[in-house]
């Protein structure tokens, strides 16, 4: 493969990390649910320095003429929803604020994620991320994981520079969670036969594991009180499965010009998602239907298509995925009462409008 010095080099970056946040306001005012458009609004402009910040510490990340500096800003200049790193400044705006300190905890915290999704890219074979090519078909496969490794030493270096080794130790902690729960979901690629318990571990485990870091980092990184860090890292623990299970959903009913990835991404990877398990039993007709859509893989792109859309009809038909998004509610539900230690306040407001966010979330 011939390397270009940075084919990426075009590609437009998000000014500010905040552009996620108003684009979500829009799409809730336009279904409806005007009060949290609004309020999303105002949470923008509260944490808008902060991530503005943040955006420019961002930027700091050492680039390079090797292959594996250009594949890792490939995505980061990507940008994405820093929803991760939000945790962690609205965290630590629950005590002292968002200083240097947390703003270096906020960049590893969204470097380890931009690792794993170059990791993921290369083990689902996936050609695109966030609607651009992947690292991956830039670049190579050994490319894009030598470059996910090479920003988990950069984030953990950074842990490790603000002296708090509690946490470099959480975050070591949370990566070895992060690799089993995505070795369990390996192990369960092409089974029919899964069950919710499994789906519920990899989902703690591959999404809400770092979720729950970064509430944690954050509050440790504003002062806040033991009982106040323990509460905020249930909130992000619950937020992430809500956030996994919501993505899951729309996997199915999502529309790709808004989410930027194909649908039935995970049926295509034999992946059983939380919607899928729902459905199974209450149509046995589905076990045949995805047990050959996940064995064929020589089948014709219309084949597979017509496969998929069958499938995606059947599984809206029994009602799974709205089963599915009640789930997901009652996760989210269940973090915004994990805040009840917090005193009334912009810090507490924001942290429940994130919750209730992510419910209604198309992308």
């Amino acid at each position: 493969m011939t390397l270009a010095a940075n084919p990426s080099a075009e590609l437009a970056r998000p000014a500010l990390s905040r552009v996620p946040v108003t684009q979500l306001a829009g799409v809730c005012a336009d279904r409806g649910v005007p009060d949290l458009a609004q309020r999303l609004l105002e949470l923008d402009r509260w944490i808008a320095g902060e991530l503005r910040d943040f955006d420019r510490a961002l930027a700091t990340v050492p680039r390079g003429v090797r292959a594996v500096q250009a594949a890792a800003h490939h995505l980061l200049d990507l940008g994405g929803k820093h929803l991760r790193p939000m945790c962690v400044a609205l965290a630590a705006k629950c005590g002292t604020g968002f200083d240097d300190r947390a703003r270096q905890l906020a960049i590893a915290v969204e470097l380890v994620h931009t690792a794993t999704l170059l990791h993921d890219d290369v083990v689902d074979v996936a050609d695109t991320r966030r609607g651009q090519p992947s690292a991956r078909v830039l670049y190579g496969n050994a490319a894009s994981i030598f470059a996910g490794d090479w920003l988990l030493v950069e984030a953990l270096r950074r842990i490790r520079a603000t002296g708090d080794l509690a946490l470099l130790d959480g975050m070591l902690g949370i990566i070895e969670e992060m690799i089993l729960a995505e070795s369990l979901q390996l192990e369960r690629r092409g089974h029919i036969d899964g069950d919710v318990a499994d789906y519920v571990r990899v989902a703690e485990g591959k999404t809400a594991a770092l979720f729950r870091w970064a509430m944690g980092a954050g509050a440790r990184a504003g002062g806040c009180a033991p009982a106040v860090v323990a509460a905020l890292e249930s909130y992000g623990a619950d937020l992430g499965v809500g956030f996994q299970i919501v993505d899951d959903c729309l996997d199915f009913a999502g529309d790709v010009a808004v989410t930027g990835k194909a649908l039935y991404t995970d049926l295509r990877e034999g992946k059983l998602t939380l919607p899928l398990l729902i459905a199974l039993p209450r149509d046995r007709e589905l076990v045949a239907l995805v047990a050959a859509a996940i064995a064929d893989d020589d089948a014709s792109i219309e084949e597979q298509t017509r496969r998929h859309l069958a499938i995606g009809h059947r599984i809206a038909a029994t009602g799974a995925l709205a089963e599915a998004r009640a789930e997901a509610q009652a996760r989210i539900s269940r973090a915004i009462a994990a805040l009840a230690v917090l005193p009334e306040g912009p810090a507490r407001a924001a942290l429940t409008t994130v919750a209730e966010a992510t419910a209604t979330r198309e992308k």
